[in-house]
């Protein structure tokens, strides 16, 4: 027996938070019946209906995108905007794991793997991610050692972050640099700098742990290696694979 939103999570419907979500909209039948109970217990047995669709099993898969902008991280929009996930050629129904600002380019991940989804989002697995960004202002070095040290966001305070500074136009008066974050709240990057009134016009995410974009361009994607997400599993939950 597992948790409800466990097994919606494995079958590939969502992350695990997501699905608490569907479950508390009343969108999951067990056994004909609607169960908005977090917490429900199912066996492998138990017929389970999404928006009134039998989950299936799927094979789960992992993909990393080169997303552009104007392409959102979720997959359904009632504008009619591009959703990362339908520039992947995939059979399965995959989601994106965590996400990107509209106005956001780089390096995003992408599965029908709940439990993996989790492992690589949540905060408590400390991942870096990595990401190039220009500011309006110069950036000074008391902001630095602060934004590194952390600061309080939302009523919570930052963890550790890692910056450097890799130019600084004094006539356009902008910074350009690399930030290192172990999280992924909310707009967190954009509201760090805000905090000390410098602006983002630009955020590229640029690395996720050890992996990087390589020869990816903007809308590519490629399927993930066997080695490279057991990799990343180690990375969250603090073990070292030899290469």
């Amino acid at each position: 027996m597992d948790r409800l939103q466990k097994i919606l999570a494995q079958a590939g419907i969502a992350s695990r938070r997501k699905s608490e979500e569907y479950i508390k909209e009343g969108r999951v039948k067990v056994n004909g019946e609607v169960v908005t109970e977090m917490g429900f217990q199912v066996s492998k047995k138990d017929e389970i209906l999404v928006d009134d669709k039998p989950i299936l099993k799927e094979n789960k898969v992992y993909y990393m995108l080169y997303k552009p902008k104007k392409v959102i991280c979720t997959n359904n929009d009632d504008k009619g905007r591009v959703t990362a996930s339908s520039l992947v050629e995939c059979e399965e129904r995959i989601f994106p794991i965590g996400r990107l600002d509209y106005d956001t380019t780089g390096l995003l991940l992408l599965t029908n793997d709940g439990e993996f989804a989790n492992e690589m989002a949540h905060p408590r697995y400390h991942i870096f991610k990595t990401y190039q960004l220009d500011l309006k202002g110069i950036l000074t070095p008391e902001h630095i050692r602060q934004l590194e040290k952390g600061i309080m966001l939302d009523g919570k305070k930052t963890l550790p972050a890692k910056i450097k500074v890799t130019n600084k136009d004094f006539e356009k008066k902008q910074t350009t640099l690399e930030i290192k974050i172990q999280e992924g709240r909310k707009h967190q990057v954009k509201k760090m700098f805000l905090y000390f009134d410098y602006k983002v016009t630009r955020l590229h995410r640029s690395q996720f742990g050890f992996l990087t974009l390589g020869s990816l361009t903007p809308g590519q994607s490629r399927r993930l290696k066997p080695f490279e997400v057991k990799k990343l599993r180690a990375l969250a939950n603090g073990e070292v694979l030899e290469d």
